[in-house]
């Protein structure tokens, strides 16, 4: 199947990145979210990327302007009936996504795709949600997404053969680099990051080193580009904290249960970046 218009439903930092992705790959984009004011949010969020990406002389001059104006944005999934493929990127919830794959079936063309960005909940449970579960896909993009090149191209049990090759050759054409991976809880990334996380969160709490050794701990004795707590900063402590969750739960295995003090940041409301405050604070 040629894709040439992509839809995305969630215009956070995932769904506008992913966004960006595809509008910088010369695909024509809808970007679809509850209120104007995400929507607009996301628009800026996209345009601060392209200038930064363009002041780096990663990208040409017109690119960022280019790209934006590929990108429509709008709260009517009626907007949506003429588009290839559409990529959920909402909340790591698998009651509020399969309500959002419901409307996104109700709009689209019987032959499009519809995907899914979830970091771990299953592919097969979210795909019985549809009518046509054949037509749904894991395309599992990782944060920032104009910057990370890995797609994980997942595939339920009733992911029909067609689909799965579309999804891999559209991440190729937006510039990534996909992996096949079989439904399982975490898929293959999450399956071994999280819990890597989860015991720098146990460290910390038990006072063994500070958030910064921790970190640089890690950067300088595992030649990890970045830190897990401030990975854990720039995913999201709540995602971090959904994705141990799902992974306790469907594989049953006390290894994954999630520190108290990942919970208690999560209460507290300090998720990361996206907060300005998680493990460390930002401006």
């Amino acid at each position: 199947m040629n894709i040439e218009s992509i839809g995305v439903v969630g215009a956070g930092t995932m769904g506008s990145g992913i966004a960006q992705a595809a509008a910088a790959a010369g695909f024509a984009v809808v970007m679809i979210d509850v209120s104007d004011t995400a929507l607009s949010k996301a628009r800026a969020a996209v345009m601060a990327s392209l200038e930064r990406l363009r002041s780096r002389g990663m990208v040409d001059a017109a690119a960022p302007e280019a790209a934006l104006d590929r990108i429509l944005t709008s709260t009517d999934y009626g907007r949506l009936a003429s588009v290839d493929i559409v990529i959920e990127a909402a909340s790591e919830n698998i009651e509020v996504k399969g309500r959002i794959l419901r409307l996104i079936e109700a709009a689209v063309r019987p032959d499009a795709i519809i995907a899914t960005n979830t970091s771990s909940i299953s592919i097969t449970a979210l795909a019985a949600q549809l009518v046509d579960p054949s037509r749904f896909v894991g395309m599992h993009f990782f944060n920032p997404v104009p910057m990370m090149s890995l797609v994980e191209i997942i595939r339920g049990l009733q992911t029909g053969d067609m689909q799965a090759a579309t999804a891999r050759a559209l991440a190729e054409r937006i510039g990534k680099s996909p992996i096949g991976v079989r439904n399982s809880p975490g898929f293959v990334v999450n399956r071994i990051l999280m819990p890597m996380i989860n015991e720098a969160f146990f460290v910390l709490r038990e006072g063994v080193a500070s958030a910064a050794e921790i970190d640089d701990g890690m950067k300088l004795g595992a030649n990890h580009p970045i830190g897990p707590l401030a990975l854990a900063d720039l995913i999201g402590l709540d995602v971090c904290l959904s994705v141990l969750d799902v992974l306790l739960k469907d594989l049953g295995d006390p290894k994954y249960r999630a520190c108290h003090l990942l919970r208690e940041l999560v209460a507290a409301g300090r998720l990361g970046r996206k907060s300005e405050h998680g493990v460390f604070q930002y401006k």
